[in-house]
């Protein structure tokens, strides 16, 4: 007689918000979850009010693809439920053979690290890094600037971030200088 043995996926309590279909199919061939599902950029106030009651009662977890449209989706969803948790799929941990994007291409490691990394945004958000940090750290103004940035989002769990969402997602989620220096010197470490 064959022992089968099973694999138990992992149990998510808050809802997971995603774009859309393919998503969903993804992400529960990961993990057991509920989703709601935006209907990509046409998300309406009804959805937003769906996500809101969720938040409200089971907590959610924001998972858009790391592009412009699933940025733009996610600060709908944060302007509308501040509390709402977020979590980041790496940009090229989620390319599809074709070059698309989105989480419906993410590997089930790409989403488990997503998930085990999930951030809430404190309720008052600090002032710990300036554009002047920034600057100091080289993380703009200078020609490594860009690479430096995908270091240390890609570390940090955060996505992949311009100078001035970088430096809202710093605050917000509450990060230290000193995390941020410890990112920058496997850089500095490498060259």
């Amino acid at each position: 007689m064959n022992k089968v043995n099973f694999i138990k996926k992992k149990s998510v309590e808050e809802i997971i918000v995603v774009e859309g279909k393919d998503d969903t199919t993804r992400v529960q061939q990961v993990v057991s979850c509920e989703t709601i599902e935006t209907n990509g950029s046409a998300i309406n106030e009804e959805t937003l009010q769906h996500i809101k009651m969720a938040s409200d009662t089971r907590g959610v977890i924001v998972l858009t693809d790391p592009d412009a449209p699933g940025l733009m989706i996610r600060n709908i969803i944060s302007d509308y439920v501040p509390e709402a948790k977020h979590a980041y799929i790496d940009r090229h941990a989620s390319k599809s053979k074709k070059g698309k994007i989105g989480v419906e291409h993410a590997s089930a490691e790409t989403i488990m690290e997503a998930l085990h990394h999930v951030f809430t945004p404190m309720k008052e958000i600090n002032d710990t890094f300036t554009m002047t940090d920034l600057v100091a750290l080289n993380l703009t103004g200078s020609a490594s600037s860009k690479a430096r940035r995908e270091h240390v989002c890609k570390k940090l769990h955060i996505g992949y971030s311009n100078s001035k969402k970088l430096l809202e997602k710093l605050n917000r989620y509450g990060f230290t200088k000193d995390e941020v220096i410890e990112q920058l010197k496997e850089i500095e470490d490498e060259q």
